[in-house]
């Protein structure tokens, strides 16, 4: 009896040892899930100095992760398997994350700086009065040029691209919405449209852009353009920036017509374990001389309008990157089409790949 007593007593401590064991365990998680940010973003996205100062001014130690398309960062973060406390994804898949219920509402009591972003970049149709996202970077899609090629005045509207004198000379980003889109802009048509025929008129207009077409790429349209392999590509207003960093000869012109008004917001996905450092960490962004900072590295508009005051006045008033109310007007927010219409862009896009083969 005595050994079974003691058996039994041992048994006991054991549990109590295993039980003060894993609450510790869980206690030192909930330690280390309120010691850390978690953020998920494009690569080269923000200023590795301006993580450093946030961990500084913070106390909360960074956890930084990037994705390289809108697409992978929605399946991961559906997936749930990191608890991702920031994301920054782009404005018709903050639409999709919305529908999806991926993400978080902000609460604006908890923001200090949010009137710091230009009007004309909130309460945009994707996400009405800004309840799941504060805005980030803002751009423009458009088209380059090298000078030493093709004259000012020969490129300054989609059509233009279609000139039979720039054979085998364009070079297309690698991406459905935007390349039907521009498509559909040329024909005076909206971006995301859902109307088959002007759909199927586009992709039609589309091949005929063939003989043009020197490469469909992606990142790799920055080096062609740099080392001038190529006299014109459509890309985004910050890679352009960089291209013109590179090479003097390069320029971006938006065409007046029609094109893409895009936008990177700060979303908080559901999975997102600190919020307070959430918070601290879009606040720290919202501060006009980090957004002036971060903007100054990346290239990309700021949305924060106090921080254009402490940047160079050359780059904030290029037209070119900061246009006027005029062109921005005529520009378009990509909205989420839905599966059936996704799909529809991407098969068109594809044969028109394929077709150019």
């Amino acid at each position: 009896m005595k050994k079974l007593n003691t058996l039994f007593l041992g048994i006991i401590l054991i549990i109590l040892l295993l039980t003060v064991g894993a609450n510790r365990i869980e206690h030192a998680k909930g330690r280390a899930n309120a010691d850390v940010v978690t953020i998920y973003n494009w690569g080269d996205y923000i200023d590795p100095e301006l993580i450093t100062k946030f961990e500084d001014e913070s106390g909360y130690k960074v956890n930084y992760e990037t994705f390289d398309s809108n697409e992978a960062m929605f399946t991961k973060i559906q997936q749930g398997g990191t608890a991702y406390d920031i994301a920054i994804p782009s404005e018709y898949m903050i639409e999709k994350m919305m529908e999806e219920k991926l993400v978080l509402p902000i609460d604006h009591s908890k923001l200090t700086g949010l009137e710091n972003i230009d009007a004309r970049f909130l309460d945009q149709s994707f996400d009405p009065g800004n309840q799941y996202s504060i805005p980030y970077f803002w751009g423009t899609l458009g088209i380059v040029y090298n000078d030493k090629f093709v004259a000012p005045e020969d490129i300054q509207h989609w059509d233009d691209l279609w000139n039979p004198a720039l054979k085998d000379s364009v070079m297309l980003i690698d991406s459905a919405r935007e390349v039907l889109g521009l498509s559909l802009n040329s024909l005076g048509y909206s971006l995301n449209s859902k109307n088959m025929t002007e759909i199927n008129e586009a992709a039609k207009k589309l091949s005929s852009l063939t003989p043009n077409i020197k490469a469909v790429v992606a990142d790799e349209i920055k080096m062609y353009m740099i080392n001038e392999e190529a006299a014109v590509a459509v890309t985004f207003s910050g890679e352009a920036a960089d291209m013109m960093y590179e090479n003097e000869h390069l320029h971006y012109v938006i065409p007046t017509e029609a094109s893409n008004l895009w936008f990177d917001n700060i979303v908080m996905p559901k999975t997102a374990k600190n919020i307070d450092g959430a918070y601290a960490f879009i606040n720290f962004m919202l501060n006009p001389e980090n957004a002036a900072q971060n903007a100054e590295y990346i290239g990309y508009s700021t949305p924060n309008k106090t921080a254009l005051e402490l940047m160079d006045p050359e780059v904030t008033s290029d037209p070119q990157f900061y246009p006027d109310d005029e062109v921005i007007s005529h520009l378009e927010v990509y909205q989420n089409l839905g599966p059936e219409y996704l799909g529809i862009y991407n098969d068109k896009f594809l044969e028109f790949k394929m077709y150019r083969r």
